[in-house]
């Protein structure tokens, strides 16, 4: 299975949530997964990514996350963008673009704020995390 298909899982995992999943990969094993939890934890810092480097951090024992990967099935916001540099993730895989939020070039791009390498690949299983979203905001309406 695909790191975007874990991801995918971790965002239909979500109750009552904007449903968004991430996954954190190192040398091939998935070393931590989260799904966004504002609503059930009450804590606006609880974005799928957020809990997902905290995860890996206490995997770790270190907050540098070198040499990780982070796959999420929607593009990053400002907040969560600017953990995932600060963090030293090596490359971003996320599925659907943010036209409203994106930190990583749908709004604004983050990099250019930083002295960063990291890569960044959107669009990865799109009209599948596309769906996700679409259908969430339907049933919400």
């Amino acid at each position: 299975m695909e790191y975007m298909d874990l991801a995918i899982q971790e965002a239909l995992k979500t109750t009552s949530d904007v449903p968004v999943g991430a996954v954190i990969v190192k040398d091939g094993e998935v070393i931590a997964s989260a799904c966004n939890e504002r609503e059930k934890d009450n804590d606006i810092s609880a974005h799928a990514e957020i809990l997902a480097i905290r995860q890996a951090e206490k995997y770790l024992g270190n907050w540098r996350l070198d040499n990780c990967d982070l796959y999420v099935t929607l593009e990053p916001c400002p907040m969560c963008g600017w953990a995932i540099l600060q963090s030293r993730i090596r490359a971003v895989y996320f599925g659907s673009y943010d036209a409203n939020y994106g930190a990583f070039n749908s709004k604004i791009d983050l990099r250019n704020l930083s002295n960063t390498k990291i890569q960044v690949y959107g669009g990865i299983k799109e009209s599948e995390c596309d769906k996700i979203l679409r259908d969430f905001f339907i049933n919400i309406r």
